[in-house]
């Protein structure tokens, strides 16, 4: 990969193997992130040209929940479009990418392994498009496909609105896991998504709390059923991207957005440790609540509410635990599978 790069006025660690911009104060956020992207290019997809009396559309905030800074990406319904092309009028968006002139070690090619990995939050009632608003994309470069993502983590309007990861081999989509959005609204998460560039290849997405550690969302590819195809017939490489990509078709179900980022990490590893990589997932939502909570899991059998004294005051199997009659304050839940092993442990606040 060649000597380590240090640049000492932009917060970026490369080295033969890993690369992480960090988000760092206020000022020059477009310099900062070109450095990382594609030094010398135009890594940055904003809608800047057709909204300059805003302004930049991505910089840097102070963010107290995680005592320090964070790329903030705006997108406004209107007059934001895709990248400035006027014929383009269904779509927004403001994205970050790598792409041909972007270092070798962040254009993922055939054969490697590699780990992304980075934290963002969701603003309290985001507004998410029945079509998709899309986080985060792994998108092939070359060959018959490349105008498709092969994977996709996006949020769409629903009953509830679900957080989505989406997967395509060609030119058509599958959902491969959704969950309530939810747990993810103005709350710090963290993502690790590992890859294996290669036509039989690992996959997985594991994203968890900040604040308490749990895991709000897993899936992998282990599965005999499940598609392994992570590398497309002509392609060059794979790159990734972030930000915030939407329809407009459904523009009234739209607001101005605000999404937050704190870091992005690409790094290529000899090998993926693919071994015991679940903690199985446990949703639980809403929270706080004053009645009923919901759970969403692939490995839920049976949960047994705690009191602090640590008496069990309520047992069940439902997908539905209702807690409306309980005084309020704090209580302990205990998820286990069908063998009747532990797999989660949750503080539910009910209020008054």
């Amino acid at each position: 990969m060649g000597a380590a790069i240090i640049l000492l006025l932009f917060v970026i660690n490369r080295s033969w193997s890993q690369d992480v911009i960090e988000a760092n104060g206020p000022g020059n956020t477009y310099e900062e992130l070109t450095a990382f992207l594609a030094p010398g290019y135009n890594p940055i997809e904003v809608p800047d040209c057709n909204h300059a009396s805003f302004g930049n559309h991505i910089d840097e905030v102070y963010d107290t929940s995680i005592n320090g800074y964070a790329f903030r990406f705006f997108i406004h319904v209107t007059p934001d479009n895709d990248r400035c092309i006027l014929e383009i009028d269904d779509r927004q968006r403001n994205e970050i990418k790598t792409y041909h002139p972007s270092p070798s070690i962040l254009k993922g090619v055939q054969g490697e392994n590699v780990i992304y990995k980075w934290a963002f939050k969701l603003p309290a009632g985001f507004q998410s498009s029945p079509k998709f608003t899309h986080i985060h994309q792994l998108k092939s470069v070359g060959g018959d496909f490349q105008s498709m993502p092969m994977y996709t983590l996006t949020t769409r309007k629903g009953l509830p609105d679900k957080l989505e990861l989406r997967y395509a081999e060609t030119t058509s989509q599958i959902t491969l896991y959704e969950t309530p959005l939810s747990p993810f609204l103005n709350n710090w998460v963290e993502v690790t998504e590992k890859i294996n560039y290669s036509t039989s290849g690992f996959y997985s997405l594991s994203i968890v709390d900040m604040d308490t550690n749990n895991q709000l969302f897993y899936y992998d590819n282990s599965g005999v059923d499940e598609p392994k195809t992570n590398w497309r017939p002509g392609a060059e490489f794979v790159r990734p991207k972030w930000g915030i990509y939407r329809s407009l078709v459904y523009a009234e179900d739209l607001r101005n957005e605000e999404v937050l980022f704190s870091y992005f990490s690409v790094d290529e590893v000899n090998s993926l440790n693919t071994n015991n990589v679940k903690n199985r997932t446990v949703v639980l939502y809403p929270n706080p609540t004053d009645g009923i909570l919901y759970i969403n899991s692939q490995d839920y059998n049976y949960a047994k509410v705690y009191n602090l004294n640590g008496k069990i005051i309520l047992s069940t199997s439902n997908y539905e635990i209702n807690i409306s009659n309980f005084k309020g304050g704090l209580y302990i839940i205990k998820f286990f599978d069908n063998l009747g092993k532990l797999t989660s442990i949750q503080k539910v606040m009910k209020t008054n």
